[in-house]
């Protein structure tokens, strides 16, 4: 059995170049930036990036061409592709990509894109109405009596 799954959280690097095919299937490209931060024995903060070139098909590359903009944060989950290609020189050149299979726009108005959620808030987009996003919800407040009789011990 082999697993090929990469979830990523980053920064967009430049806005989604969005492409549009015969039979207008869309491709969208751009470069995510992924940041670590520790801290060396003398104390310095080093951070270190790394680039990773995203590739969005269809409905989600069309999503990403409204929303997606340089800066953005978001939360990638696809597979690692690498291709090979022959430059203008001849010579033999490789790229790894992420195809992704989901995104979501981690910005103060977040917009969920699997391609179903995507369908889904189109439909409520056709209606009228806003598109729900995620919700964040918050953990419950743990029971806090009034007075000590209330205490269960």
């Amino acid at each position: 059995m082999s697993v090929n799954k990469v979830i990523l959280v980053g920064n967009v690097g430049k806005d989604p170049v969005v492409r549009y095919f015969e039979k207008g299937a869309a491709k969208a490209t751009f470069p995510l930036a992924t940041s670590e931060s520790y801290t060396n024995q003398q104390g310095e903060t080093i951070t270190t990036t790394e680039w990773h070139n995203i590739v969005l098909w269809r409905a989600l590359a069309e999503v990403a061409e409204k929303t997606v903009k340089k800066g953005s944060q978001v939360y990638v989950v696809g597979k690692i592709k690498t291709r090979s290609y022959v430059d203008k020189d001849g010579n033999n050149k490789y790229i790894t990509e992420i195809l992704a299979d989901a995104m979501l726009l981690l910005d103060k108005k977040q917009v969920s894109t699997t391609p179903a959620q995507q369908a889904e808030a189109e439909k409520t987009q056709m209606s009228g109405k806003d598109a729900p996003g995620p919700e964040l919800n918050e953990p419950p407040v743990p029971y806090q009596p009034e007075n000590e009789d209330d205490l269960p011990f």
